[in-house]
């Protein structure tokens, strides 16, 4: 039964990504209620690479014909920040980077800062707003997230871009390829490679 209720859920879980732009793990625990009447183990649940599996089918099924476009819209401001916060070393990850994003999705950077508080001052510098949150980082320990609202002329709707604002030392482990072989974030050169490809 394990199998089949964790497809089922990594199935429905998928839906949500793509069509309310909900994050893997919310997605993944709501599917878990919505596919079970009864609590689910956490044997039972996806993981991250099966969900993404179904997104990217999903995606291939009902959302061929927009989703390039709407990726290449996100990639674009994904670009544009990382080129005005160059000097923090950013990285685009997430579907904006493995290429499941469509619109409704946020951009998330990660900025390698010396000095944590450096990334807050840039962005006042630049006259920018930025709401300040916290996710647990590469240690475990909680790390900020600023997060801002960024115009995109391609898709006609503001985007969200959340910035992970994290120690210069996590960078030389955030390289690593993940369990496929994949990588989990690239840098500005490596976007716009990506964006260079048809």
């Amino acid at each position: 039964m394990g199998s089949n209720l964790t497809a089922e859920i990594a199935a429905v879980a998928a839906r949500m990504v793509v069509e309310e732009g909900m994050e893997y793990g919310p997605a993944k625990r709501r599917a878990a209620k919505t596919v079970a009447r009864h609590s689910v183990r956490p044997a039972d649940l996806p993981d991250n690479d099966e969900v993404e599996d179904e997104v990217r089918s999903y995606i291939e099924l009902f959302c061929a014909d927009t989703q390039p476009g709407e990726l290449a819209a996100l990639r674009d401001v994904a670009a544009h920040w990382m080129e005005r916060l160059a000097e923090f070393r950013p990285h685009l990850t997430g579907a904006v980077w493995r290429g499941t994003a469509t619109r409704l999705s946020s951009v998330h950077l990660q900025l390698y800062c010396d000095d944590c508080k450096s990334a807050e001052l840039a962005l006042i510098n630049l006259g920018v707003s930025y709401d300040v949150g916290s996710l647990p980082g590469p240690r475990g320990e909680p790390v900020d997230v600023l997060t801002l609202s960024s115009p995109s002329r391609a898709l006609g709707e503001p985007v969200t871009v959340h910035l992970s604002v994290l120690d210069h030392d996590d960078l030389r482990g955030a390289l690593k390829p993940d369990a496929r072989g994949r990588s989990q974030r690239g840098d500005l050169a490596a976007l716009r490679s990506l964006l260079r490809t048809p």
